[in-house]
Protein backbone atom coordinates (compact mmCIF):
# COMPACT_ATOMS: atom_id res chain seq x y z
CA UNK A 1 0.00 0.00 0.00
CA UNK A 2 3.14 2.87 0.96
CA UNK A 3 4.71 1.72 -2.60
CA UNK A 4 0.97 2.44 -4.40
CA UNK A 5 0.68 5.85 -2.61
CA UNK A 6 4.63 6.39 -3.30
CA UNK A 7 4.14 5.83 -6.74
CA UNK A 8 1.08 7.77 -6.98
CA UNK A 9 2.59 10.77 -5.46
CA UNK A 10 2.66 14.53 -7.32
CA UNK A 11 5.69 15.36 -8.31
CA UNK A 12 7.63 18.04 -6.70
CA UNK A 13 10.66 20.55 -7.39
CA UNK A 14 12.87 18.43 -5.12
CA UNK A 15 11.44 15.18 -6.44
CA UNK A 16 12.41 16.69 -10.10
CA UNK A 17 16.05 17.61 -8.80
CA UNK A 18 16.76 14.03 -6.75
CA UNK A 19 15.55 12.69 -10.29
CA UNK A 20 17.43 14.73 -12.65
CA UNK A 21 20.62 14.41 -9.97
CA UNK A 22 20.11 10.63 -10.00
CA UNK A 23 20.17 10.35 -13.83
CA UNK A 24 22.93 12.42 -13.78
CA UNK A 25 24.96 9.93 -11.11
CA UNK A 26 24.05 6.95 -13.58
CA UNK A 27 25.83 8.60 -16.88
CA UNK A 28 28.35 9.62 -14.81
CA UNK A 29 29.10 6.35 -13.38
CA UNK A 30 28.73 5.14 -16.36
CA UNK A 31 31.21 7.09 -18.00
CA UNK A 32 33.81 6.40 -15.54
CA UNK A 33 33.16 2.43 -15.90
CA UNK A 34 33.56 2.88 -19.43
CA UNK A 35 36.77 4.80 -19.51
CA UNK A 36 38.12 2.49 -16.58
CA UNK A 37 38.19 -0.22 -19.26
CA UNK A 38 38.76 1.98 -22.16
CA UNK A 39 41.78 3.76 -20.98
CA UNK A 40 43.12 1.08 -19.21
CA UNK A 41 43.02 -1.19 -21.61
CA UNK A 42 45.01 1.26 -24.28
CA UNK A 43 49.34 -0.11 -24.01
CA UNK A 44 51.45 3.02 -23.63
CA UNK A 45 53.12 0.85 -26.90
CA UNK A 46 50.03 0.94 -28.59
CA UNK A 47 49.49 4.66 -28.60
CA UNK A 48 53.29 4.93 -29.63
CA UNK A 49 52.74 3.04 -32.51
CA UNK A 50 49.44 4.56 -33.47
CA UNK A 51 51.32 8.25 -33.15
CA UNK A 52 53.81 6.71 -35.69
CA UNK A 53 51.90 5.27 -38.20
CA UNK A 54 48.21 5.59 -37.56
CA UNK A 55 45.99 7.28 -39.76
CA UNK A 56 45.45 11.03 -39.11
CA UNK A 57 42.73 11.01 -36.54
CA UNK A 58 44.31 8.00 -34.63
CA UNK A 59 47.52 10.17 -34.35
CA UNK A 60 45.71 12.86 -33.24
CA UNK A 61 43.76 10.73 -30.69
CA UNK A 62 46.35 8.96 -29.71
CA UNK A 63 48.45 12.12 -29.21
CA UNK A 64 45.95 13.47 -26.80
CA UNK A 65 45.25 10.55 -24.39
CA UNK A 66 49.18 9.40 -24.23
CA UNK A 67 50.12 11.85 -20.89
CA UNK A 68 46.51 10.82 -19.79
CA UNK A 69 46.97 7.23 -20.01
CA UNK A 70 51.02 7.36 -19.15
CA UNK A 71 49.59 7.83 -15.31
CA UNK A 72 48.58 4.36 -15.05
CA UNK A 73 47.50 4.01 -11.17
CA UNK A 74 46.95 7.87 -10.84
CA UNK A 75 44.57 7.97 -13.58
CA UNK A 76 43.15 4.44 -11.91
CA UNK A 77 42.45 5.49 -8.95
CA UNK A 78 40.60 8.91 -9.90
CA UNK A 79 38.43 6.75 -12.28
CA UNK A 80 37.32 4.25 -9.51
CA UNK A 81 37.18 7.03 -7.02
CA UNK A 82 34.78 9.03 -9.06
CA UNK A 83 32.86 5.62 -10.11
CA UNK A 84 32.68 4.42 -6.40
CA UNK A 85 31.01 8.45 -5.28
CA UNK A 86 28.58 7.93 -8.33
CA UNK A 87 27.38 4.56 -7.63
CA UNK A 88 27.15 5.33 -3.42
CA UNK A 89 25.45 8.53 -3.95
CA UNK A 90 22.72 7.30 -6.49
CA UNK A 91 20.82 5.18 -3.48
CA UNK A 92 20.36 8.25 -1.40
CA UNK A 93 18.73 10.11 -4.32
CA UNK A 94 16.16 7.41 -5.06
CA UNK A 95 15.77 6.83 -1.72
CA UNK A 96 13.88 10.47 -1.54
CA UNK A 97 11.86 9.70 -4.67
CA UNK A 98 10.95 6.21 -4.50
CA UNK A 99 10.14 3.85 -1.55
CA UNK A 100 13.22 1.61 -0.37
CA UNK A 101 12.93 -1.64 -2.31
CA UNK A 102 12.04 0.23 -5.78
CA UNK A 103 14.66 2.40 -4.79
CA UNK A 104 17.03 -0.81 -4.53
CA UNK A 105 15.55 -2.47 -7.88
CA UNK A 106 15.95 0.56 -9.96
CA UNK A 107 19.41 1.23 -8.65
CA UNK A 108 20.60 -1.99 -9.65
CA UNK A 109 18.76 -2.08 -12.74
CA UNK A 110 19.73 1.25 -13.49
CA UNK A 111 23.56 0.69 -12.50
CA UNK A 112 23.81 -2.58 -14.36
CA UNK A 113 22.42 -1.66 -17.73
CA UNK A 114 23.51 2.38 -18.08
CA UNK A 115 26.78 2.16 -15.68
CA UNK A 116 28.31 -1.15 -16.69
CA UNK A 117 27.33 -3.10 -19.85
CA UNK A 118 26.66 -0.17 -21.90
CA UNK A 119 29.37 1.83 -21.59
CA UNK A 120 31.76 -0.81 -21.05
CA UNK A 121 30.72 -2.41 -24.20
CA UNK A 122 30.88 1.11 -25.73
CA UNK A 123 34.41 1.62 -24.72
CA UNK A 124 35.79 -1.48 -25.47
CA UNK A 125 35.40 -1.42 -28.94
CA UNK A 126 35.66 2.82 -29.18
CA UNK A 127 38.06 3.00 -26.49
CA UNK A 128 40.50 5.07 -28.47
CA UNK A 129 37.99 7.62 -29.56
CA UNK A 130 35.83 8.22 -26.73
CA UNK A 131 38.80 8.63 -24.66
CA UNK A 132 40.15 11.14 -26.65
CA UNK A 133 36.89 12.85 -26.57
CA UNK A 134 36.48 12.73 -22.86
CA UNK A 135 40.31 13.88 -22.31
CA UNK A 136 39.69 17.02 -20.64
CA UNK A 137 37.08 15.58 -18.11
CA UNK A 138 39.99 13.24 -16.91
CA UNK A 139 41.91 15.73 -16.50
CA UNK A 140 39.92 17.65 -14.96
CA UNK A 141 38.83 14.72 -12.73
CA UNK A 142 42.21 14.10 -12.00
CA UNK A 143 42.96 17.41 -10.63
CA UNK A 144 39.68 17.71 -8.31
CA UNK A 145 41.06 13.93 -6.82
CA UNK A 146 44.58 15.09 -7.10
CA UNK A 147 44.98 14.73 -3.14
CA UNK A 148 43.20 11.02 -3.12
CA UNK A 149 44.72 9.78 -6.51
CA UNK A 150 48.23 11.40 -7.08
CA UNK A 151 49.98 9.71 -3.85
CA UNK A 152 47.70 6.14 -4.09
CA UNK A 153 49.13 6.17 -7.45
CA UNK A 154 52.76 6.91 -6.37
CA UNK A 155 52.24 4.63 -3.87
CA UNK A 156 50.96 1.93 -6.44
CA UNK A 157 54.17 2.60 -9.18
CA UNK A 158 56.35 2.18 -6.08
CA UNK A 159 55.29 -1.37 -4.93
CA UNK A 160 54.01 -2.86 -8.42
CA UNK A 161 55.95 -0.99 -10.69
CA UNK A 162 54.61 0.33 -14.32
CA UNK A 163 53.34 -1.92 -17.09
CA UNK A 164 55.85 -2.96 -19.79
CA UNK A 165 53.92 -5.73 -20.83
CA UNK A 166 53.30 -4.27 -24.52
CA UNK A 167 56.36 -4.88 -25.22
CA UNK A 168 57.30 -8.06 -27.55
CA UNK A 169 59.87 -10.63 -27.12
CA UNK A 170 61.71 -11.63 -30.36
CA UNK A 171 60.09 -14.91 -30.01
CA UNK A 172 56.94 -13.32 -29.90
CA UNK A 173 57.40 -10.47 -32.90
CA UNK A 174 58.10 -13.54 -35.15
CA UNK A 175 54.91 -15.37 -33.79
CA UNK A 176 52.95 -12.16 -34.43
CA UNK A 177 54.41 -11.38 -37.65
CA UNK A 178 53.68 -14.96 -38.69
CA UNK A 179 49.71 -14.74 -37.90
CA UNK A 180 49.74 -10.99 -40.10
CA UNK A 181 50.88 -13.78 -43.15
CA UNK A 182 48.09 -14.33 -45.67
CA UNK A 183 49.02 -17.98 -45.09
CA UNK A 184 47.28 -18.04 -41.86
CA UNK A 185 43.99 -16.90 -43.61
CA UNK A 186 43.25 -14.47 -40.48
CA UNK A 187 42.90 -11.47 -42.61
CA UNK A 188 46.84 -10.33 -42.45
CA UNK A 189 48.31 -8.44 -45.75
CA UNK A 190 51.83 -9.95 -45.64
CA UNK A 191 52.88 -12.09 -48.06
CA UNK A 192 55.21 -15.13 -47.45
CA UNK A 193 58.93 -13.35 -48.55
CA UNK A 194 57.34 -10.85 -46.63
CA UNK A 195 57.21 -12.72 -43.17
CA UNK A 196 60.17 -14.74 -44.00
CA UNK A 197 62.59 -11.86 -44.63
CA UNK A 198 61.18 -10.18 -41.22
CA UNK A 199 61.95 -13.04 -39.80
CA UNK A 200 65.30 -14.21 -40.91
CA UNK A 201 66.11 -10.13 -40.04
CA UNK A 202 64.97 -11.30 -36.23
CA UNK A 203 67.13 -14.00 -36.27
CA UNK A 204 70.09 -12.87 -37.28
CA UNK A 205 71.34 -11.47 -34.23
CA UNK A 206 71.28 -14.82 -33.03
CA UNK A 207 72.98 -16.38 -35.87
CA UNK A 208 76.90 -16.28 -35.60
CA UNK A 209 79.68 -16.39 -38.55
CA UNK A 210 80.14 -19.60 -37.96
CA UNK A 211 76.70 -20.26 -38.85
CA UNK A 212 76.50 -18.69 -42.37
CA UNK A 213 80.22 -19.39 -43.32
CA UNK A 214 81.94 -21.44 -45.68
CA UNK A 215 84.04 -24.25 -44.48
CA UNK A 216 87.30 -23.53 -45.10
CA UNK A 217 87.61 -27.45 -46.63
CA UNK A 218 84.89 -26.36 -48.94
CA UNK A 219 86.46 -22.98 -49.87
CA UNK A 220 88.52 -22.43 -53.12
CA UNK A 221 92.00 -20.93 -52.46
CA UNK A 222 94.66 -20.36 -54.43
CA UNK A 223 98.18 -21.08 -53.01
CA UNK A 224 100.74 -18.21 -53.16
CA UNK A 225 103.36 -20.40 -54.54
CA UNK A 226 101.13 -21.23 -57.83
CA UNK A 227 101.19 -20.26 -61.01
CA UNK A 228 98.71 -18.50 -63.10
CA UNK A 229 98.53 -20.68 -65.82
CA UNK A 230 95.96 -21.90 -68.35
CA UNK A 231 94.59 -24.53 -65.26
CA UNK A 232 94.84 -21.93 -63.21
CA UNK A 233 92.62 -19.59 -64.64
CA UNK A 234 90.39 -22.22 -65.71
CA UNK A 235 89.61 -23.09 -62.30
CA UNK A 236 89.16 -19.37 -60.92
CA UNK A 237 86.76 -18.77 -64.18
CA UNK A 238 84.71 -22.04 -63.62
CA UNK A 239 83.58 -20.93 -59.91
CA UNK A 240 82.18 -17.75 -60.94
CA UNK A 241 83.71 -15.79 -58.06
CA UNK A 242 85.12 -12.13 -57.63
CA UNK A 243 87.61 -13.07 -54.95
CA UNK A 244 89.80 -15.98 -54.11
CA UNK A 245 91.33 -16.24 -51.06
CA UNK A 246 94.92 -16.96 -51.09
CA UNK A 247 96.65 -19.03 -48.54
CA UNK A 248 100.66 -19.77 -47.90
CA UNK A 249 101.95 -22.99 -47.22
CA UNK A 250 98.42 -24.85 -45.57
CA UNK A 251 95.00 -24.31 -46.73
CA UNK A 252 94.18 -22.84 -43.18
CA UNK A 253 96.62 -20.10 -43.13
CA UNK A 254 94.80 -17.15 -44.78
CA UNK A 255 97.25 -14.32 -46.41
CA UNK A 256 94.67 -12.09 -48.05
CA UNK A 257 93.02 -12.57 -51.19
CA UNK A 258 92.93 -12.14 -54.88
CA UNK A 259 90.32 -10.04 -57.18
CA UNK A 260 89.62 -11.49 -60.27
CA UNK A 261 89.26 -8.34 -62.20
CA UNK A 262 93.11 -7.85 -61.46
CA UNK A 263 94.07 -11.06 -63.50
CA UNK A 264 92.46 -9.17 -66.94
CA UNK A 265 96.05 -8.34 -67.28
CA UNK A 266 97.40 -11.39 -66.40
CA UNK A 267 98.87 -13.77 -69.24
CA UNK A 268 98.38 -17.32 -69.11
CA UNK A 269 101.08 -17.82 -71.45
CA UNK A 270 103.58 -16.42 -68.68
CA UNK A 271 102.42 -18.57 -65.81
CA UNK A 272 103.03 -15.61 -63.59
CA UNK A 273 102.80 -16.76 -59.52
CA UNK A 274 99.91 -15.33 -58.01
CA UNK A 275 102.60 -14.02 -55.34
CA UNK A 276 103.57 -11.55 -57.98
CA UNK A 277 100.22 -9.93 -58.27
CA UNK A 278 98.22 -7.71 -56.23
CA UNK A 279 97.19 -9.59 -52.43
CA UNK A 280 94.94 -7.54 -50.79
CA UNK A 281 93.92 -8.07 -47.13
CA UNK A 282 91.11 -10.14 -46.16
CA UNK A 283 89.76 -9.41 -42.33
CA UNK A 284 89.49 -11.42 -39.81
CA UNK A 285 86.43 -12.10 -37.64
CA UNK A 286 85.21 -14.21 -34.39
CA UNK A 287 83.60 -17.48 -35.39
CA UNK A 288 80.79 -16.18 -32.69
CA UNK A 289 80.73 -12.54 -33.90
CA UNK A 290 76.79 -11.79 -34.62
CA UNK A 291 75.97 -11.66 -38.40
CA UNK A 292 74.61 -8.15 -37.68
CA UNK A 293 78.13 -7.26 -36.74
CA UNK A 294 79.20 -8.51 -40.34
CA UNK A 295 76.83 -6.87 -42.23
CA UNK A 296 77.55 -3.51 -40.46
CA UNK A 297 81.17 -3.87 -41.25
CA UNK A 298 80.72 -5.23 -44.75
CA UNK A 299 78.39 -2.12 -44.87
CA UNK A 300 81.88 0.04 -44.39
CA UNK A 301 83.48 -0.93 -47.45
CA UNK A 302 86.75 -2.50 -46.66
CA UNK A 303 85.85 -5.50 -47.70
CA UNK A 304 82.94 -8.25 -48.89
CA UNK A 305 84.98 -11.20 -47.70
CA UNK A 306 86.25 -12.57 -43.99
CA UNK A 307 88.66 -15.21 -42.70
CA UNK A 308 86.10 -16.98 -39.84
CA UNK A 309 88.81 -17.64 -36.80
CA UNK A 310 88.18 -19.61 -34.33
CA UNK A 311 90.54 -18.29 -31.38
CA UNK A 312 93.21 -20.98 -29.68
CA UNK A 313 95.43 -19.81 -27.16
CA UNK A 314 98.93 -18.34 -28.70
CA UNK A 315 101.99 -17.92 -27.51
CA UNK A 316 105.23 -16.31 -28.89
CA UNK A 317 108.70 -17.66 -28.84
CA UNK A 318 111.44 -15.85 -26.64
CA UNK A 319 112.73 -12.63 -28.10
CA UNK A 320 109.88 -11.83 -30.08
CA UNK A 321 107.26 -8.71 -29.53
CA UNK A 322 104.20 -9.32 -28.24
CA UNK A 323 102.64 -5.79 -29.20
CA UNK A 324 101.78 -6.01 -33.24
CA UNK A 325 104.33 -5.14 -35.46
CA UNK A 326 104.26 -3.48 -38.37
CA UNK A 327 104.49 -6.93 -40.46
CA UNK A 328 101.38 -7.65 -38.59
CA UNK A 329 99.47 -4.93 -39.96
CA UNK A 330 100.91 -5.34 -43.23
CA UNK A 331 100.21 -8.67 -43.27
CA UNK A 332 96.80 -8.70 -42.53
CA UNK A 333 94.07 -6.63 -40.75
CA UNK A 334 90.46 -6.79 -39.28
CA UNK A 335 87.32 -5.40 -39.63
CA UNK A 336 88.50 -2.37 -37.48
CA UNK A 337 91.26 -1.26 -39.51
CA UNK A 338 93.02 1.89 -40.18
CA UNK A 339 91.51 3.70 -43.44
CA UNK A 340 88.54 2.11 -44.78
CA UNK A 341 89.38 3.27 -48.34
CA UNK A 342 92.77 1.69 -47.82
CA UNK A 343 92.09 -1.24 -45.99
CA UNK A 344 91.75 -3.69 -48.82
CA UNK A 345 94.41 -1.95 -51.48
CA UNK A 346 97.60 -2.68 -49.89
CA UNK A 347 99.32 -5.42 -51.40
CA UNK A 348 100.83 -8.30 -48.98
CA UNK A 349 104.43 -8.94 -48.23
CA UNK A 350 104.22 -12.83 -48.44
CA UNK A 351 107.78 -13.32 -47.01
CA UNK A 352 106.60 -11.58 -44.05
CA UNK A 353 103.71 -13.41 -43.69
CA UNK A 354 105.62 -16.71 -44.08
CA UNK A 355 107.97 -15.31 -41.53
CA UNK A 356 105.22 -14.19 -38.37
CA UNK A 357 103.59 -17.48 -39.19
CA UNK A 358 106.62 -19.66 -38.03
CA UNK A 359 106.93 -17.92 -35.06
CA UNK A 360 103.88 -18.65 -33.51
CA UNK A 361 103.25 -21.79 -31.77
CA UNK A 362 99.65 -23.62 -30.87
CA UNK A 363 99.20 -25.06 -27.81
CA UNK A 364 95.57 -26.51 -28.65
CA UNK A 365 92.54 -26.35 -26.31
CA UNK A 366 92.86 -24.66 -23.37
CA UNK A 367 91.79 -25.62 -19.65
CA UNK A 368 89.92 -22.39 -19.75
CA UNK A 369 87.14 -21.37 -21.87
CA UNK A 370 88.56 -18.43 -24.48
CA UNK A 371 86.31 -15.49 -23.73
CA UNK A 372 84.59 -13.75 -26.40
CA UNK A 373 87.10 -10.69 -28.41
CA UNK A 374 85.89 -7.28 -27.87
CA UNK A 375 86.23 -4.99 -30.68
CA UNK A 376 89.71 -3.34 -29.44
CA UNK A 377 90.48 -7.45 -29.40
CA UNK A 378 90.17 -8.04 -33.57
CA UNK A 379 94.21 -7.49 -34.16
CA UNK A 380 94.67 -10.61 -32.07
CA UNK A 381 92.33 -12.89 -34.23
CA UNK A 382 95.23 -13.45 -36.68
CA UNK A 383 96.55 -15.83 -34.32
CA UNK A 384 94.07 -18.13 -34.21
CA UNK A 385 92.78 -20.94 -36.83
CA UNK A 386 90.78 -19.84 -39.58
CA UNK A 387 87.80 -22.41 -40.01
CA UNK A 388 86.25 -20.80 -42.77
CA UNK A 389 85.06 -17.66 -44.97
CA UNK A 390 82.13 -15.69 -44.72
CA UNK A 391 81.21 -12.99 -47.63
CA UNK A 392 78.39 -10.42 -48.05
CA UNK A 393 76.34 -13.00 -49.97
CA UNK A 394 76.21 -15.44 -46.82
CA UNK A 395 74.92 -12.98 -44.95
CA UNK A 396 72.39 -11.93 -46.80
CA UNK A 397 71.70 -15.37 -47.80
CA UNK A 398 70.59 -16.13 -44.12
CA UNK A 399 68.67 -12.84 -43.93
CA UNK A 400 66.57 -13.82 -46.65
CA UNK A 401 66.29 -16.99 -45.28
CA UNK A 402 66.99 -18.83 -49.37
CA UNK A 403 69.98 -19.41 -51.37
CA UNK A 404 71.07 -16.63 -54.22
CA UNK A 405 71.73 -18.72 -56.73
CA UNK A 406 73.49 -17.88 -60.07
CA UNK A 407 74.31 -19.51 -63.40
CA UNK A 408 77.35 -20.54 -61.79
CA UNK A 409 76.73 -21.40 -58.55
CA UNK A 410 76.89 -25.19 -57.09
CA UNK A 411 75.44 -24.47 -53.45
CA UNK A 412 74.81 -25.86 -50.16
CA UNK A 413 71.27 -25.93 -49.08
CA UNK A 414 70.81 -23.35 -46.20
CA UNK A 415 68.21 -26.08 -44.30
CA UNK A 416 69.99 -29.31 -45.41
CA UNK A 417 73.32 -28.48 -45.51
CA UNK A 418 73.80 -30.28 -48.95
CA UNK A 419 75.43 -29.26 -51.69
CA UNK A 420 73.41 -29.44 -54.47
CA UNK A 421 74.00 -28.41 -58.20
CA UNK A 422 71.57 -25.44 -59.56
CA UNK A 423 70.56 -27.36 -62.22
CA UNK A 424 69.34 -30.24 -60.03
CA UNK A 425 67.02 -28.04 -57.69
CA UNK A 426 65.30 -26.26 -60.99
CA UNK A 427 64.35 -29.83 -62.65
CA UNK A 428 65.12 -32.56 -59.79
CA UNK A 429 63.51 -35.09 -61.87
CA UNK A 430 66.60 -34.51 -64.90
CA UNK A 431 69.99 -34.32 -64.27
CA UNK A 432 71.46 -33.23 -67.06
CA UNK A 433 75.55 -34.07 -67.67
CA UNK A 434 77.15 -31.45 -68.95
CA UNK A 435 80.65 -29.90 -69.36
CA UNK A 436 81.85 -27.71 -66.52
CA UNK A 437 83.52 -23.68 -67.39
CA UNK A 438 86.56 -24.93 -66.16
CA UNK A 439 86.57 -27.98 -69.04
CA UNK A 440 85.43 -25.91 -71.46
CA UNK A 441 88.56 -23.29 -70.99
CA UNK A 442 90.66 -26.32 -70.76
CA UNK A 443 89.78 -27.63 -73.37
CA UNK A 444 90.03 -24.37 -75.29
CA UNK A 445 93.31 -23.85 -74.23
CA UNK A 446 94.27 -27.15 -75.13
CA UNK A 447 93.48 -26.79 -78.47
CA UNK A 448 94.23 -23.30 -78.98
CA UNK A 449 97.85 -24.62 -77.54
CA UNK A 450 97.70 -27.09 -80.23
CA UNK A 451 96.80 -24.74 -83.01
CA UNK A 452 99.59 -22.62 -81.88
CA UNK A 453 102.36 -25.51 -81.79
CA UNK A 454 101.22 -26.80 -85.39
CA UNK A 455 101.08 -23.27 -86.41
CA UNK A 456 104.99 -22.83 -84.78
CA UNK A 457 105.50 -26.29 -86.86
CA UNK A 458 104.25 -25.08 -90.09
CA UNK A 459 105.68 -21.76 -90.37
CA UNK A 460 109.33 -23.67 -89.35
CA UNK A 461 108.59 -26.31 -91.91
CA UNK A 462 107.54 -23.43 -94.64
CA UNK A 463 110.37 -20.87 -93.65
CA UNK A 464 112.54 -24.80 -94.24
CA UNK A 465 111.47 -24.56 -97.80
CA UNK A 466 111.45 -21.49 -98.64
CA UNK A 467 115.38 -21.57 -97.53
CA UNK A 468 115.89 -24.51 -99.69
CA UNK A 469 114.54 -23.12 -102.60
CA UNK A 470 116.10 -19.64 -102.10
CA UNK A 471 119.59 -22.15 -101.96
CA UNK A 472 118.47 -24.20 -105.04
CA UNK A 473 117.76 -21.31 -107.42
CA UNK A 474 120.86 -19.65 -105.86
CA UNK A 475 122.47 -22.58 -106.86
CA UNK A 476 121.13 -22.59 -110.09
CA UNK A 477 122.01 -18.93 -110.60
CA UNK A 478 125.53 -20.04 -109.76
CA UNK A 479 125.96 -22.61 -112.05
CA UNK A 480 124.54 -20.45 -114.87
CA UNK A 481 127.22 -17.50 -114.20
CA UNK A 482 129.79 -20.22 -114.01
CA UNK A 483 128.88 -21.98 -117.20
CA UNK A 484 128.57 -18.39 -119.28
CA UNK A 485 132.23 -17.57 -117.97
CA UNK A 486 133.80 -21.38 -119.09
CA UNK A 487 131.97 -21.31 -122.00
CA UNK A 488 133.83 -19.04 -123.98
CA UNK A 489 137.10 -20.83 -122.91
CA UNK A 490 135.89 -24.16 -124.50
CA UNK A 491 135.24 -22.52 -127.62
CA UNK A 492 138.66 -21.15 -127.50
CA UNK A 493 140.05 -24.12 -127.28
Amino acid sequence: MEIMTSLGAGFSVETVINAVISLFLVLFGGIMSGLTLGLMSLDLVEMEVLQRSGTPIEQKQAAAIYPVVKKQHELLVTLLLCNAVAMEALPLFLDEIFHPVVAIILSVSFVLLFGEIIPQAICSRYGLAVGANLVWLVRILMIICFPVSFPVGKFLDYVLGHNDAGLFRRAQLKALVSIHGKEEGKGGELTHDETTIISGALDLTLKTAEEAMTPIESTFSLDADSKLDWEALGRILATGHSRVPVYSGNPKNIIGLLLVKSLLTVRAEAETPVSAVSIRRIPRVPADMPLYDILNEFQKGQSHMAAVVRRNPIIKLSGTNSSPSQADENATTGMHGKGSEEAEAIVIDIDICKEESEVKVDLGQSEKAVPRPSATELSDLEDGEVIGIITLEDVIEELLQEEIVDETDEYVDVHKRIRVAAAAVAASSAQPTRTSSAARLLNLSRNARHAQSQKSVKESSNRGERSIRDSSNRGEKFMKRSSSLTQPLLDKK
